[in-house]
């Protein structure tokens, strides 16, 4: 069996990506490697190390799901920020027998201007296909929901809210976000119980959603989210107003401030009877 490595960042799941591996795909004995660079923030922003790479992995688990609806095997990883090194060690670990690349036009692409596709060919010695991906012009596959949460990120409202936008009509995508409390070890763990338990009633619920865990800074995890991904809506989860520390810091407005995109504000009374139990 043949395997092709695909290379990918902001652009996986533009129309013509999934086109290049669906036509692979069609001739048969072949499996498919997904290798994301990891994206490091712009100099505006600091960002926690476990954030920027789960921010990577999340692309791969929207990507592998995707196309595992479709039938078609593959699987994935979060490779080195530099797309070159990243590249030559998944070729070096995983021998593949052709490589596809996905890039943004050359006006927009950081990785053309740096004659990634060139540099591969010759340090590889694999056939390389360049797909190039104009998300501008393109109708994307799924629109796609940021949920900002943490204490109430499983909350029955929060839940019941993301079903709704699901059922609206389309193809959606969630991607959680749940700040840490600090930038303790203790505190990534907390975050990354609760993402998990909010993912697993997602999925439970039927809805494709994948997530990570962000900076304790609210309105930076969401900022940063707003950066890396192609956002259409956001829904921020709070405790009632007058519990609610993200409340207190105007969190909603400025994250309206901060995109185009509708921000929805949904609040979780804990002490309801209708939540569900805190992480």
């Amino acid at each position: 069996m043949s395997e092709v490595l695909v290379v990918a960042n902001r652009t996986l799941g533009g129309a013509k990506l999934l086109a290049a591996v669906r036509e692979r795909a069609s001739a048969g004995d072949v499996r498919f490697r997904l290798v994301v660079p990891r994206s490091d923030p712009s100099s505006s922003l600091v960002i926690y190390d476990d954030a920027v790479r789960e921010a990577a992995q999340v692309r791969v688990d929207l990507a592998l799901s995707a196309v595992a609806s479709e039938g078609i095997e593959a699987t994935g990883e979060v490779g080195d920020a530099d797309p070159f090194l990243a590249t030559m060690d998944a070729v070096a670990a995983r021998r593949p027998d052709e490589i596809i690349i996905s890039t943004h036009p050359a006006m927009h692409s950081g990785w053309l201007r740096r004659d990634l596709i060139e540099r591969i060919e010759n340090a590889s010695g694999l056939p390389v296909k360049h797909v190039v991906v104009d998300l501008e012009q393109e109708e994307p596959p799924f629109r796609t929901t940021l949920v900002l949460a943490s204490k109430t990120s499983s909350g029955e409202e929060l839940i019941e809210h993301l079903r709704e936008i699901a059922a609206s009509g389309g193809n959606h995508a969630f991607i959680a976000v749940v700040p840490q409390a600090d930038g303790s070890g203790a505190a990534a763990g907390e975050a990354r119980a609760r993402l998990a338990q909010m993912l697993d009633r997602l999925a439970g619920a039927g809805l494709l959603s994948s997530g990570m865990i962000g900076d304790p800074d609210p309105y930076t995890a969401a900022t940063y989210g707003l950066e890396l991904f192609r956002v259409d809506d956001v829904v921020i989860s709070t405790l009632p107003d007058e519990r609610s520390g993200w409340m207190r810091s105007n969190l909603i407005e400025r994250v309206r401030g901060a995109t185009p995109a509708r921000v929805d504000h949904v609040v979780v009374d804990l002490q309801g009877a209708g939540a569900a139990p805190a992480a």
